[in-house]
């Protein structure tokens, strides 16, 4: 098959500005978030390991989640030559092969980054990046289908930050509590990522790509991602009240009917209010998370 012609490289090197771009960093702040909560979450304190949080969120944001976006692109770029030409590499802003340079320039300096906060952030960053790679590229490239990409990108962006953080934080294992949480967070992301796939369901179907909206249909897939979204903070509001946080459960149950508010509309027409979901039931998502956080950060300090 002829590649699209926006997607054919052409020569020379990128400006600053496209290199940015490239690594978008919109998509940074779910892991940057996320790591934060495990900081949070970890009962370290937050006067003494500011330094340390804003280093794991650098590593977790522009360096492992950019790296993702790098590799995605350059893999994608003849499927956003039809879904989106206008980013970097189809429109040849990023010309020859330097989506894959920067790729892996970003991931060797992702690990040496790591490797200064500790070895339990060294180990996240290996996994993290595994699936970075593992989700965009051959032979694996688990975005083909939608099951599996999804679920790759949740526990990069939500459960690895989350957990690395705390464990790194008190350098050990943080806990049961804290697998439990980012776990079903990062069960949670898989209906984010789910809508965020509604922007190119014409390529994809196109390219072989199979994104849940393209496998069961807008309608179907929105409603699969609500409940995605929502069953998973049912289960943190059922172990908050397990724990004894009946606030915090209360916080996240209003939240998530908020969120329930915001999902009738998005079912109204999925293509069309599936980004603006993204950024109102999103935000609600992840103020949840928070909350969550400062309960397990009680638990962890005993209430001091």
């Amino acid at each position: 098959m002829d590649r699209p012609a926006a997607a054919r490289p052409t020569i020379g090197a990128p400006s600053l500005s496209a290199a940015i771009e490239l690594l978008k960093p919109i998509t940074w702040f779910a892991p940057m978030w996320a790591f934060a909560c495990g900081t949070v979450a970890s009962g370290a304190s937050l006067e003494e390991r500011w330094p340390y949080m804003l280093a794991g969120m650098m590593l977790a944001g522009p360096l492992i989640c950019g790296t993702s976006q790098a590799v995605n692109d350059w893999y994608d770029r003849h499927v956003d030559a039809i879904n989106e030409p206008h980013r970097v590499i189809p429109s040849g802003r990023m010309p020859g092969a330097w989506g894959l340079r920067i790729a892996i320039a970003n991931t060797i300096l992702s690990l040496a980054f790591a490797a200064i906060l500790g070895w339990w952030v060294i180990a996240a960053a290996l996994v993290g990046l595994a699936l970075a790679w593992a989700y965009s590229a051959p032979p694996f490239r688990l975005k083909r289908n939608g099951w599996w990409g999804n679920s790759a990108v949740g526990l990069c962006y939500e459960g690895l930050p989350w957990f690395t953080a705390a464990a790194a934080a008190i350098g050990a294992f943080p806990g049961m509590p804290t697998v439990w949480i980012a776990l079903l967070y990062s069960i949670g992301a898989h209906g984010i990522m789910t809508l965020n796939d509604f922007k190119s369901v014409e390529g994809d179907r196109q390219m072989g790509l199979d994104s849940l909206p393209v496998l069961l249909g807008p309608e179907r897939a929105a409603r699969l991602a609500c409940w995605v979204m929502a069953m998973p903070q049912i289960g943190v509001i059922g172990l908050l009240l397990h724990w004894g946080f009946a606030f915090h459960a209360g916080l996240v149950g209003l939240l998530l009917l908020l969120q329930l508010v915001c999902m009738l509309r998005l079912l109204k027409d999925p293509r069309r209010f599936a980004a603006w979901y993204n950024a109102t039931g999103t935000t609600l998502f992840v103020t949840g998370m928070l909350v969550t956080a400062f309960a397990l950060r009680t638990m962890a300090t005993g209430g001091a």
